[in-house]
């Protein structure tokens, strides 16, 4: 039968072929059908002969057939026929489905719809052709029966599609059916509705199956709906991304994990791979994931930025045309989220609306350690998101700043960043090999290149990558031996932090270490100073850093020596060995130096001592190069006086005197070398030769003579005395201040020296006073000729030579050694309140060089441990000296010249407990535990910060309060100012939130303890500004900033901000003066005195403040509603939680309203606060604008407008629009008459007119910018009253403020005044014609 119907299909005639099928029956067809099918031979011949004699004009042809489609799918899915066979089926039934009539193609695909649905297929081949069907439908123009409609066929398409989307699918089919889709044409509608679907689906496929997935997702993107896809699979690996760390970090017994990490890493990064090569292809999809992510910047953060988008961002930097956009908007998203974090910290009211936000950091940080996984497309992009946020936030040079250093922890947003980007680069080259060599070149190109502005970020990053593995950059080291050749063109402190960075390279790479000698030597004798200094450094850190055998162990190192010690100390004894002899030819290289300048030597003298402590077999060669050097300039007479050859130090060329020997240092480092020598070498050479005992002894014996003569010496032996020039502008007067300042620093020297070896003998004791003395004549005939001169920097500028340790050691003596063997010598020092106000002195300027740049001059002064040590015992006298003897009772005693003791000790405080809070805040509870005496008895009670910072602050309370008992005259304003300061500084250590004491403490203190100690602080600094009136503005202000800082931590201050808007308001007048003020006394410190400009100008940067936060909160709101849906359910949910947020920022506006609408009637001064107060105010309308322009935008979504927000703009309506333009015409006026009133000669009146004209245009220029933002904001309220339905405008009243009319008569008349004058005053300079010209245009503008 099968051959019959083959041969009447061959023939001519297509009738008799129909005619023969008519005859068979269905059922005899399909089994026809189906065995040719299995044979596979001819099966295309038969179903073409089959489809020839079933026309679809004809209706039996048309139903034939269908049930030969139907019957060809299910052989199909059967699985039963070769792939060639089946493929041959499908080829043609796709070729005949467009003749379908449009009925039989709904039938049709309605069966595929529910074979899907159902769940029958097999194996998903007779998918490809349901799109055929779909296509061959939308051609269909007549309307076609689906189910009881009548529908188009484009409108049948659609019904099905969202049928077939709306149903069931089985897993193992997704991906089809999505293929299946790119070849159907749909409508954007339609395209959601797949879209929607599919991301459906993602989670419930395996995780292998989600790449091949997402690349048929993005092949139909190109349909449109591409912010859904990529919103959807960002969504989705967020999630899953949560899921997997809370799994990883959450109950480590849990043995089944949902994903292995690796895997979900690789599946990321071939997602990743794929929607990049997508983004390749379609531009358009690349743009729409930066806008994308470019909106979740505004609203909630986590829903958009997270490790995948930030992962696929950086994958999109290898694409040229998205690079320079990526990495911007990588950087502004960092900059940002940590200019959030900060405003979170600082304000209460922000963190009690706000849940703390993501960090962009840690996101960072996370893909670096994704991207382990081999997300190579990934590293390129993170290695150069790392050096631009280095290089764009790092240290900026400018001019006269204290150095930034790495210690420094209260960190701004930039430097957070900067922080960051060596984090990144670090990490990346810690996982990554490949990318080593490239982070290394640069990162040394940048140290060389970059060397005139700062670059200690990118010395920090280059030690910590070499700390890592030093043995790993054994392969790089040619990059670095390439970096040596440029040491003598760097700045000093470049090659000192440079050479400390590859210190550990040094002791791996032998080859390494020759070749930076060779360079070294070379810069021994170059022609430039800087290169001869950095020749020094990096001679004395390797003689620090090479130890000879013998040597002490020095447990009090400075500077960690790294990872590569380990590996350096496994060596034979031979490295000590060879040490020695290198060691030996480096001292015989600086012995050279000691004929150069004086820089290079004071370099070599500051270096020693710290040798000398790390490599103490080195001694006897230093020693003797020390002493060699210091005989030049000793007279060995015992007779002689001076003892030293002070004119030998000093060097004359022609006119230039410059000073050839730093004396002063080398004694120094002589008296530190010998004391270190005399406590750690000695005690351990008991059977030391003679020889050398007397070579030690003989510096002491040196020393000895030194002082002895030094105190017979006249000042006239020096020719010193108060008759000596000490001029800069002549030669003799600088040669006579250089021997001064070097007389001044031996005398330093020999205090500390004979101070330290006296074992409290009272001989000594009065040996250091008149050394004392000596120095104490020679600085006061210095700042006498210096207070006559310009010079007066030269007494400041000299830094004590007195150790830090010495320091601290000197004051405990002093102020707490009670000993009974000790009272003698101690009463000879004790006796010169000089002497004591000295090493008070002294301590201070020691601490105000550490807060400068992070470490003091003299021994361990790099050491952080031993100055943090030397902190607190320095701390701890100055605390009992000033508590102990107030400076009442000092000052009563005896009048002095310049500050007290006490209040020196104060002042030593407030910069310590600042230098504590900028440099050691991890060390503060033992900093506090230090202070607390009462601590030493070892009790078990753990006492917490705030608890130890809170007994600290009573007692500096107390002294305020004492201060403030006193009379306005005897009111010492200078130390009110450093108590506050102080408070502030301990008040920072106090938790907010502060809980109650759980533990019973054994103190007098305990009933204090159990409040709240920082809502204590707070209604005590509260209750000092109520009840306290002082007419200093310093005080003042210091005591207002004190209570804002607190008052910002525990509640938002606008209720305070309007409290003394009210005081202000009372106290300085109205506007209109006929009105009588009622005076509000909130606060007592608000006074006459303080009100304008102190606490005016207070307020109003507070108010910007509160201003700026609440701008913050409504682009959040505004970033959170352009991320709701359209619908309504949905915009319904997400925005019911942004109630309490609109409420607030309407109730804060509200109290800052009538914050403001005391201040527009103040009869303020002109100047600051009226330019501050007029900026503020422009900047309120232009904050409400933005609140009325969010309300537009809600309103879009089918919501209205709140209660409370009417009535703010009522407020504003009534209680501020009005009152703004009355204060611009007094502001106005006020100028006018300021300009009337500059009386005199008429040369100087039309100086002071164009002086009184330059204020005036300054100080008016916020006015147009004022009238310009209030316009706004009413242009707006009138859109939103239109949209709302509700007449919001109707409390406004326009102004008739803007009218700036010329007057012509006025201007004619001014112009002939001008005129007159002119002719009559010829000979007048340019500025008065200008002040002249400029009154009218004023006047114009007045009028």
């Amino acid at each position: 039968m099968d051959q019959k119907i083959l041969s009447l299909a061959a023939g001519k005639s297509v009738d008799r072929l129909q005619e023969f099928l008519q005859t068979l029956k269905e059922d005899d067809l399909v089994n026809l059908l189906q065995s040719e099918a299995v044979k596979g031979e001819a099966v295309g011949a038969f179903l073409r002969a089959i489809f020839k004699g079933s026309p679809c004009s004809e209706e039996a042809g048309a139903l034939r057939r269908l049930k030969i489609y139907t019957c060809c799918i299910q052989l199909v899915e059967s699985g039963d026929l070769q792939n060639e066979v089946a493929s041959e089926i499908i080829g043609l039934l796709m070729l005949e489905a467009h003749n379908f009539p449009g009925p039989l193609l709904v039938e049709l695909a309605n069966e595929f719809v529910d074979a899907i649905k159902e769940g029958r297929l097999m194996n998903g081949k007779s998918l490809e052709l349901l799109p055929i069907i779909l296509t061959a439908l939308v051609t269909k123009k007549e309307n076609l029966a689906y189910g009881k409609d009548e529908l188009s066929g484009e409108e049948s398409k659609k019904q099905l599609i969202n049928t077939l989307c709306s149903g069931r699918w089985d897993r193992q089919y997704v991906i089809q059916l999505t293929s299946m889709f790119k070849d159907v044409p749909l409508t954007a509608e339609e395209v959601g509705f797949v879209m929607e679907k599919v991301l459906k689906m993602f989670s419930k496929l395996n995780l292998q199956e989600v790449p091949p997935l997402v690349y048929q997702l993005l092949v139909l993107s190109s349909k449109g709906n591409r912010k859904k896809i990529l919103e959807g699979i960002i969504a989705f690996f967020n999630e899953l991304d949560k899921q997997h760390n809370k799994e990883e970090s959450g109950n480590e017994l849990l043995e089944v994990v949902t994903v292995p990490s690796g895997e979900l890493r690789h599946v990321e990064g071939t997602v990743i791979l794929h929607i990049v090569f997508a983004v390749k292809l379609d531009c358009e999809l690349g743009k729409e994931l930066l806008k994308h992510l470019k909106a979740g910047q505004q609203g909630d953060f986590s829903n958009n930025i997270c490790p995948f988008s930030i992962a696929l961002l950086l994958s999109l930097t290898r694409i040229q045309r998205f690079e320079e956009q990526v990495f911007d908007l990588l950087r502004t998203s960092v900059i940002k989220n940590f200019k959030d974090l900060q405003l979170l910290q600082g304000s209460k009211f922000l963190q009690n609306l706000v849940p703390h936000r993501s960090c962009v950091s840690a996101m960072i940080l996370e893909v670096v350690q994704n991207s382990v996984h081999s997300w190579d497309h990934v590293t390129q992009g993170l290695v150069e998101l790392g050096f631009i946020l280095m290089d764009s936030y790092g240290p900026k040079k400018i001019l006269d700043e204290p150095i930034e250093t790495s210690l420094g922890l209260s960190k701004t947003p930039k430097q957070h960043a900067c922080t960051l980007g060596a984090n990144i680069l670090l990490e990346t080259f810690k996982i990554h090999e490949m990318i080593r060599q490239e982070i290394l070149e640069q990162v040394l190109n940048r140290v060389v290149t970059r060397a005139s502005s700062p670059i200690s970020h990118y010395l920090d990053l280059l030690s910590n990558i070499i700390m890592c593995s030093p043995l790993v950059l054994q392969s790089c080291s040619s990059k670095v031996t390439e970096t040596f050749d440029y040491l003598s063109f760097l700045p000093l402190p470049t090659v000192q932090g440079l050479l400390k960075a590859v210190q550990p390279l040094l002791k791996v790479s032998m080859s390494m270490r020759d070749s930076l000698i060779l360079v070294l030597r070379k810069a021994m004798f170059a022609s430039r100073l800087d290169a001869r200094k950095s020749a020094v450094a990096g001679f004395l850190l390797l003689l620090k850093n090479f130890k000879v055998l013998g040597s002490l162990s020095s447990s009090q190192c400075s500077q960690s020596i790294g990872v590569s010690q380990v590996f350096v100390d496994v060596h034979s004894r031979y490295n000590s060995v060879a040490n020695e002899t290198f060691c030996l030819e480096i001292m015989d290289s600086l012995r050279r130096c000691l004929g150069q300048q004086a820089d290079v030597r004071l370099m070599l003298y500051e270096g020693f001592y710290d040798v000398l402590r790390r490599n103490s077999q080195l001694a006897n060669s230093i020693m003797h190069t020390l002493l060699s050097q210091l005989k030049q300039f000793y007279e060995p007479q015992p007779d002689v006086l001076p003892p030293l050859k002070l004119e030998a130090c000093i060097l004359t060329q022609g006119d230039q005197i410059s000073l050839q020997e730093p004396l002063d240092h080398l004694l120094c480092c002589i008296q530190h070398c010998l004391a270190w020598y005399k406590s750690r070498v000695l005690p351990l050479q008991q059977e030391e030769e003679e020889e050398e005992e007397g070579f030690y002894q003989d510096l002491d014996d040196m020393l000895e003579s030194i002082t002895s003569r030094m105190i017979k010496s006249e000042l006239e032996d020096f020719e010193l005395d108060k008759s000596a020039d000490f001029s800069q502008s002549t030669g003799i007067g600088i040669k006579n201040n250089i021997c001064a300042s070097l007389v001044m620093g031996i005398c330093e020297v020999l205090i500390e020296y004979n101070f330290s070896i006296s074992n409290f003998s009272k001989n000594k004791s009065e040996e250091v006073l008149s050394l004392f003395t000596c120095f104490k004549k020679l600085s006061d005939i210095l700042n006498e000729k210096a207070g006559k001169g310009k010079t007066k920097m030269t007494s400041k500028t000299h830094d004590s030579f007195l150790s830090m340790n010495f320091v601290s050691e000197l004051l405990t003596a002093l102020f707490r050694d009670s000993t009974q063997s000790h009272e003698e010598s101690l009463s000879v020092l004790r006796s010169s309140s000089e002497f004591m106000h000295y090493a008070v002195s002294v301590a201070l300027q020691k601490v105000q060089q550490l807060q400068k740049t992070g470490h003091v001059s003299g021994p361990h002064g790099q050491n952080p441990e031993k100055i943090f040590q030397n902190l607190c015992d320095i701390t701890r006298v100055l605390l009992w000296r000033y508590i102990s003897i107030p400076t009442s009772v000092e000052e009563s005693g005896k009048k002095e010249k310049g500050k007290s003791i006490s209040l020196l000790c104060l002042e030593g405080l407030q910069k310590i407990f600042s230098a504590v809070h900028q440099f050691y805040q991890p060390k503060i509870p033992l900093f506090l535990r230090a202070l607390d005496g009462l601590d030493d008895e070892g009790e078990d009670v753990e006492v917490s910060v705030t608890q130890r910072a809170a007994f600290q602050i009573r007692q500096f309370q107390r002294s305020l309060l004492n201060l403030l008992s006193s009379q306005e005259e005897d009111f010492n304003s200078k130390e009110a100012v450093l108590l506050v300061s102080v408070i502030a500084s301990l008040s920072k250590l106090l938790e907010p939130s502060s809980p109650q004491v759980q533990a019973p403490l054994t103190r007098s203190h305990l009933a204090s303890l159990r409040r709240p100690k920082f809502a204590q602080m707070l209604s005590w600094t509260s209750k000092i500004c109520k009840e306290n009136s002082r007419e200093d503005a310093s005080f003042c202000k210091g005591l207002m900033n004190l209570l804002f800082s607190l008052h910002v931590l525990y509640k938002s201050p606008v209720t305070l901000l309007r409290d003394l808007s009210q005081d202000i308001h009372g106290h300085l007048g109205d506007i209109d003066q006929d009105i009588e003020m009622e005076k509000t006394n909130h606060f007592a410190m608000v006074n006459l005195r303080t009100a304008a400009p102190t606490v005016c100008l207070l307020v109003l940067s507070q108010a910007e403040t509160v201003l700026e936060e609440v701008d913050w909160l409504i682009i959040k709101l505004k970033g959170q509603l352009s991320q709701e849906t359209v619908s309504e359910e949905a915009s319904s949910q997400a925005t019911l939680p942004n109630r309490p947020i609109e409420k607030a920022i309407i109730m804060q506006l509200g109290t800052l309203l009538t914050f403001f609408h005391e201040l527009v009637q103040t009869a303020l001064p002109s100047g600051s606060c009226v330019d501050t107060l007029l900026k503020d105010l422009c900047k309120m309308y232009t904050i409400l604008t933005a609140l009325v322009r969010y309300y537009l935008q809600v309103y879009r979504n089918s919501r209205g407008i709140p209660k409370i927000m009417e009535k703010l703009v009522k407020l504003s309506g009534s209680h501020l629009t009005p009152l703004c333009y009355s204060f611009i015409s007094y502001v106005q006026n006020k100028k006018t008459r300021s300009l009337k009133h500059t009386g005199g000669k008429k040369k100087e009146k039309a100086a002071a007119v164009a002086m009184a004209m330059a204020r005036v245009l300054r100080e008016t220029k916020p006015i147009p910018n004022l009238i310009f933002a209030i316009e706004q904001y009413e242009k707006f309220l009138i859109q939103l009253s239109k949209r709302s339905k509700v007449n919001l405008m109707q409390h406004m009243k326009l102004s008739t403020s803007r009218d700036f009319k010329i007057k012509g008569n006025i201007l004619d008349m001014v112009l002939r005044e001008d005129e007159d004058e002119e002719d009559e005053h010829d000979e007048d300079t340019a500025s008065e014609h200008e002040g002249q010209n400029k009154e009218p245009a004023k006047k114009k503008r007045k009028k």
